[in-house]
Parts: C-alpha cells; sequence; structure tokens
C-alpha cells in the first residue's frame, strides 16, 4: 500500500431570497458512520471502480450537523445511521471528538492524519457558539474567504486540500460562483508500509485480470508466500485475507465467488468486519494481489437524499445555527478518494531491502488465493475499529 487520500467537501451558498477520551461515545460515532455510507455507494457504481472514505464523508456531515436545526439536524443524523431516541446529539460529537483526537495522534510507523476546515464568506456572520464547537470538537481550522473572485477562492481552497494530502488530491473544487458563502471541508490522508511487504523481484509484470465476465486485462500481480490471517465466509461465498500494516491498521481483502459480489455488497456493515477480524485464522499463503492506483469522485447530492438527508440541499434547510442573518441551504456536496497499492506500502518509490523466505517442497502446506478478478478492500484502524476507507477494484488498469 502507497497511499490513499481522501476528502468530503460541502459547499454552501447563500440563497436569493431570504427566508420568512470516551470509548462507548467513540463506538456510537463509529457505528453511525458506517452504518449506510459503504453499502449505499457500493451499490450506486456496480460496474466501477468504487473507492471513498466513510470516516470523511460522515465527519463532513456530523460537523455540518452543530450548525443545522430541526428537521434538517435530525435527517442528517439519522441519516448517518444515530437514532436519536437512545444516542444524545452531545454524545454523538463527543464520539466523533474522540475519532478525530485518535486519527491525529501521530505515528511513527504510519501517516494517518485527518482535519476539517472551513472557508467562510469575509461578510458572513457566524454563531460564536457553532464557531467554537467546530474547533473544540472537530478541531477544525477557520478561514476568512473572498468568495467574490470565485476563481482566486477556489485555487485558495484546492491549494489548501492538496497541501494536506500531500498532493494526492487535487481539483476537488471545481465552479464556485459569486453566490457561495462558505466551504467546508474534511481531509484524511493515509500512507502505512505493510507488516510484510512484497518482494518487487517476484511481481509478475503481465498477469491476466478478469473484468465482467469475458474481459481480461494484464496487470502487474504482486506475489508471496507468508502467514496471513484468512478465511472463508461460507454464509457470503468469498475469501478474506487480512494483512497488517506497521502501527495501528489492517486492510482487508474480499474475494467473493463468481456471481456472488452483489450479496456480499449487499451485507457490508461494521458487523461484518466484526466479524471477520474475530473468526480469521493465521495460515501460510500464497497470495496474488495486483500492483494498481485509483481515485473516485461522488457528487453527494444524488446520493444523500437516498440516505433520507433531503432538507439540506432545498430551501427548508435550516442552518440558522450557523449565521446569525443570513439564510442557508446546502448545493454541493463533493466527495474524492485516492488509493495506490504497491509492494512496499510507502509513498516513495525507492526500493528497500523486504524479506521473502523461499520454502522448500517440504515446507508447511499453503493455500493460494488469488484476486485476479473483482474483489473488495477495506482498510481499518485498530485503535478505533472504524473503517477508514472502502474500495471495490472491478478494473486495477483504470486510475
Amino acid at each position: 500500500m502507497r497511499s490513499a487520500g481522501g476528502r468530503g467537501e460541502i459547499k454552501v451558498r447563500r440563497e436569493l431570497q431570504p427566508r420568512k477520551r470516551v470509548p462507548g461515545l467513540a463506538n456510537r460515532a463509529r457505528t453511525g458512520q458506517e452504518k449506510r455510507n459503504p453499502q449505499r455507494l457500493v451499490l450506486e457504481t456496480p460496474s466501477q471502480n468504487v473507492f471513498f472514505s466513510p470516516m470523511s464523508v460522515s465527519t463532513s456531515l456530523a460537523m455540518l450537523s452543530l450548525g443545522a436545526h430541526s428537521i434538517t439536524k435530525t435527517q442528517i443524523l439519522e441519516g448517518l445511521g444515530f437514532n436519536l431516541t437512545h444516542t444524545p446529539e452531545s454524545a454523538i460529537h463527543r464520539g466523533f471528538q474522540h475519532l478525530v483526537h485518535s486519527l491525529t495522534d501521530p505515528s511513527k510507523d504510519l501517516a494517518l492524519k485527518m482535519g476539517s476546515a472551513l472557508f467562510v464568506k469575509k461578510e458572513l456572520q457566524l454563531q460564536e457558539n457553532f464557531l467554537g464547537n467546530v474547533k473544540r470538537l472537530y478541531e477544525a481550522e477557520v478561514f476568512s474567504t473572498d468568495f467574490s473572485n470565485p476563481s482566486i477562492a477556489q485555487a485558495k481552497i484546492n491549494c489548501h486540500v492538496k497541501k494536506k494530502t500531500q498532493g494526492k488530491v487535487v481539483d476537488i473544487i471545481q465552479g464556485l460562483d459569486l453566490l457561495t458563502a462558505m466551504v467546508l471541508v474534511n481531509h484524511i490522508f493515509f500512507k502505512a508500509k505493510w507488516d510484510k511487504p512484497f518482494y518487487p523481484a517476484y511481481t509478475r509484470k503481465n498477469f491476466p485480470f478478469l473484468v465482467g465476465k469475458q474481459v481480461t486485462v494484464r496487470v502487474p500481480m504482486m506475489h508471496q508466500k507468508e502467514q496471513f490471517a484468512f478465511g472463508m465466509d461460507t454464509e457470503l461465498n468469498c475469501f478474506v485475507l487480512q494483512m497488517d500494516y506497521k502501527g495501528d491498521a489492517m486492510a482487508f481483502f474480499v474475494l467473493p465467488n463468481k456471481g456472488k459480489m452483489r450479496q456480499l455488497e449487499q451485507a457490508l456493515s461494521a458487523r461484518t468486519l466484526r466479524k471477520w477480524s474475530h473468526s480469521l485464522q493465521k495460515r501460510w499463503i500464497e497470495v496474488f494481489i495486483p500492483k494498481f492506483s485509483i481515485s473516485a469522485s461522488y457528487n453527494l447530492e444524488t446520493i444523500l437524499p437516498k440516505m433520507g438527508i433531503q432538507n439540506v440541499f432545498d430551501e427548508n434547510a435550516d442552518f440558522s445555527g450557523i449565521t446569525k442573518r443570513d439564510s442557508l441551504q446546502l448545493s454541493k456536496a463533493t466527495h474524492k478518494a485516492v488509493l495506490d497499492v504497491s509492494e512496499e506500502g510507502t509513498e516513495a518509490a525507492a526500493a528497500t531491502a523486504t524479506k521473502f523466505i523461499v520454502r522448500s517442497k517440504d515446507g508447511p502446506s499453503y493455500f493460494t488465493v488469488s484476486f485476479n478478478r473483482t474483489f473488495l478492500i477495506m482498510i481499518t484502524n485498530k485503535a478505533t475499529d472504524s473503517i477508514l476507507f472502502l474500495g471495490k477494484v472491478e478494473n486495477p488498469t483504470k486510475s
């Protein structure tokens, strides 16, 4: 794994006409942010590569809810999967606060950075309570921005995101206009080394990968024989391989049996992931995984209404908790993420001396698994038990 970067962006524009450390809490935030986003985005694009950060999307929306009132607030939080009867709003935000803080702790073994920023029209008067909560709970940066020159404002925001994701996510904002009043940005960046890296000399340069039912493309296929946590989910008809990173993260590669991808997609949930993490057993595996790079962008305004988050986009939006005088509604919600998978797991291209043990014929028996057709990949954080990134690789040759 080289690196993965993602960010969720929410742009709020002015209406033309004004209207007349607590683990239990972290678990609640985790459960809500994983309940609907993964399945919805995967199902929306049945024949395309998918890659996004449930954490990034959910944090952006939870942060936005701080300034929402009435049904607008309810739709956002319930759309994220929270039961407001059982979970107070204050507990939800404290849970996200714990997650944000956990993901920004420095580590020598992996780079995992998450943050938020508000770009606010300089004439806009923000509610002090909203501004304080955004900074305290989500550690957000706030920038006074001149939206009277949309191209300059757009360049400023894009530059910020590019810098925060170390150049991985570029030109995320497109088409700002004079009506823009505020842009809310959430970014997440991930870079880690495999605990058991692949040896580049063993990568097969021209390996067949099945796209769909009949088309075959050629990809570089990484290869190694090692002990990994591995198992077969007989209920979902798929193989599951867990590969650890150095540090507090791991990846799950999931290969469904032919014709069973739809069943797997519909069953995706945090509970399924926890079931796998507790049931997999270490065994000798000969594994083939493509070396690839994919990216994906999503206009969430077409997806969020299907999750019940509807009022934010129309004249019924109530964001009176954000600004004192101006009436706001959500005009655009965009998310983009990038994933690179390679032998050593670092972003740097320099080769390093990695371990590869050639086993004799009378060595331990091993199972061979080849990810040479559509598969899922999930990157999780062990400390918070959260899904950082989720992807479906339909065609590894398409970036």
